[in-house]
């Protein structure tokens, strides 16, 4: 058997899990496998897996191989702090079909009315939850919700705002983040 590194496809002998060595410690192995689970066997439990269909791979597309089977794992395994976990975002979504069940006859202000309504309840809430942050999902739009927001947000002395992770929200969403030990 050849020696098992880091990175090498493995499958376990008695049991139908297949996944990546993710580290040995002495003869302990540890597999991440494609729920993305890390589990622990023996190294005498597990097998390598050859790659049949591409024995003669040259260095550098093992290397590429291995790169791109990095990136997935390491981002599954991070561990998340108990402090993140326990600081949960309040999400408000704004978008007014989530806020009523029919537009018919509203007009543009009365719809806008009831959005920022809507925000103004669920900060006061957060605030008397003490809740730190909250993501308000205004849209992109014309901005004119966006401008009502920052109105008022500016009210309020124990908050900051900013345009929240663009990655999740896109350009539509404003975070706050609300200092918990200023007294109104």
């Amino acid at each position: 058997m050849g020696m098992i590194k880091a990175g090498d496809k493995i499958q376990v002998l008695d049991d139908s899990i297949e996944g990546t060595a993710v580290r040995i410690d002495g003869d302990t192995i540890t597999i991440l496998t494609s729920e993305g689970f890390e589990l622990d066997y023996s190294l005498n439990e597990v097998l390598l897996v050859e790659n049949r269909s591409q024995i003669n791979v040259s260095a550098a597309e093992a290397q590429e191989a291995r790169k791109e089977k990095e990136v997935p794992a390491r981002k599954k395994a991070r561990p998340v702090k108990p402090k993140e976990r326990n600081a949960p975002k309040m999400e408000v979504d704004l978008h007014i079909h989530q806020l009523v069940p029919s537009t018919r006859g509203m007009s543009n202000y009365d719809m806008l009315n009831i959005q920022v309504e809507t925000a103004k309840r669920q900060l006061d809430f957060a605030i008397k939850k003490r809740i730190r942050k909250v993501v308000f999902i205004h849209g992109v739009g014309a901005g004119i919700l966006k401008e009502e927001l920052y109105y008022l947000f500016r009210r309020h002395p124990n908050i900051t705002y900013y345009d929240a992770d663009y990655q999740k929200y896109g350009l539509g969403a404003t975070e706050v983040y609300i200092h918990q030990n200023v007294k109104e």
